[in-house]
């Protein structure tokens, strides 16, 4: 391999091969799960040096596997005795059209400066997670990333108008177009997102941005039980004419734990109630900016009525709204510090599954039943993206042997119910078990058969998503 590395350096420069000690940055997933040694780390600046690397390795037989942020959770970027393709340099926004609403960023760029560098143009780009400050687009468009704002604006791949990619062979596919509407055949952009650098190496994309929000009214909610939270995310859904732009669960448990791992951050009410869920809703409207005599926002308004309808009917215990933009900031901590106190612990089984909305709490009384059989003494964790019904999932068993048949079960279950094993995280490495046991077999097929044609020598991040 000495002289394929002396190749790659002569391509994008020696200083850009990393090997050995220089590499070990690269040696491990963020969850310090995975561990592995790869042959090389090539950091190219641009497209065409992408490209380069791309063609040398194919020309070589040498696996690459791609990497971005390195914020993955499922082990999908392992690379033991492989290529690492890191696009971290290639971190220019080419382009923000105001007009058209888009923009135009390479693969490198980190989420937080996206939103940065459209906010000054009154716009957002609505995709939002805890890691945004270290994510980059490669990354979160490579596994169709979801977030908080989900229930309003969609996953990853509904903010994407086009991408640019390079295949296995170096051959540099130009999707680019800023259109809404393309109706010439396959959807080749939607198929390489969320496909973890299977299919192609992503390298720039053109992100649909959307009016940022002129007025927020945020809550912190105490319910009596999970389905009163769905009713209320209906009702509020309804009343605001769609304006709901994140609806966040957090049982009591999720309380407790925060008081052991962060007790700074308190429960915003007197008594942890059985269920809490943070509200926020968005306006852009003009008039939405404007103040009542009484100082309040309208949108605030909307909240209160419809917080004291539910109220009244007793499906909301209590609320806290937020009366100042540090209270609204407050709020958001709490819950954007669920990594923190969840991935703390091992052993740990850490899933995100997906369930029909009226089948959230079905799940969690299948999965209780099913831990007591497994593991009568497990700990548990769970909170939910309950808009798009999306649950973390964790559980802290007694016995490390036990996480596999844990994982399993949570999975199990997630199907049975029509639901999906994988909400968010993608597959990599932690998920391709469930991959194999649960997809359909048909479609297990037709990704293998797309895979094979577009990477026919198997080279591009192997054994991730499927075997």
């Amino acid at each position: 391999m000495t002289d394929f590395l002396d190749q790659l350096r002569a391509l994008i420069g020696p200083t850009q091969v990393l090997t050995g000690p220089a590499a070990e940055g690269y040696c491990h997933d963020w969850t310090g799960k995975y561990h592995w040694t790869p042959l090389a780390v090539a950091r190219p600046a641009d497209t065409a040096e992408v490209a380069a690397v791309m063609r040398a390795a194919h020309d070589a037989g040498v696996a690459v596997v791609p990497v971005s942020g390195h914020t993955g959770l499922a082990g999908g970027t392992h690379a033991e005795g492989q290529l690492m393709l890191s696009l971290e340099r290639l971190t220019r926004i080419r382009e923000i059209r105001p007009g058209s609403r888009v923009c135009i960023a390479e693969a490198g760029v980190i989420l937080a400066q996206i939103h940065a560098a459209v906010a000054e143009h009154g716009l957002i780009f609505p995709v939002s997670f805890g890691a945004q400050g270290s994510a980059r687009v490669g990354g979160f468009l490579s596994t169709n990333a979801g977030g908080s704002n989900v229930v309003r604006y969609g996953n990853t791949r509904a903010q994407v108008l086009g991408i640019e990619a390079v295949l296995a062979d170096g051959r540099v596919l130009d999707l680019m177009g800023a259109l809404h509407k393309d109706n010439t055949g396959y959807d080749l952009k939607d198929l390489i997102i969320g496909a973890e650098g299977t299919l192609a190496v992503i390298t720039a994309a053109v992100l649909k941005l959307q009016p940022a929000p002129v007025a927020h009214a945020t809550a912190m909610v105490a319910l009596p039980d999970l389905r009163s939270a769905l009713g209320l995310l209906n009702l509020l859904q309804t009343e605001s004419g769609g304006l709901v732009e994140a609806f966040e669960f957090m049982p009591d448990r999720y309380w407790n734990r925060m008081a052991r791992f962060r007790p700074d951050m308190t429960c915003p009410f007197a008594t942890v109630p059985p269920v809490t869920v943070l509200v926020e809703l968005a306006a852009t409207a003009p008039e939405a900016a404007i103040p009542l005599p009484d100082g309040t926002l309208p949108l605030t308004g909307r909240l209160e009525d419809a917080l004291a309808q539910a109220m009244a009917r007793g499906e909301v215990l209590d609320a806290v709204i937020a009366a100042s933009g540090q209270q609204r900031r407050q709020m958001w901590q709490r819950r954007e510090s669920a990594a923190e106190i969840t991935l703390n612990v091992v052993p740990i089984v850490d899933c995100d599954v997906s369930l029909p909305l009226d089948r959230m709490q079905d799940f969690l009384d299948a999965m209780g039943a099913r831990l007591a059989q497994i593991d009568a003494g497990a700990d548990l964790l769970y909170i939910a993206h309950l808009g798009d019904g999306n649950y973390h999932y964790t559980v802290y068993p007694t016995d490390a042997a036990l996480a596999d048949p844990i994982r399993a079960a949570i999975a199990q279950e997630a199907v049975r119910l029509g639901g999906s094993f994988s909400a968010e995280h993608g597959i990599g490495l932690s998920k391709r078990a469930e991959m194999q046991a649960l997809k359909d077999p048909v479609a297990l097929q037709v990704m293998a058969a797309i895979k094979a044609a577009l990477d026919p020598k198997g080279l591009l991040n192997p054994g991730k998503t499927i075997a």
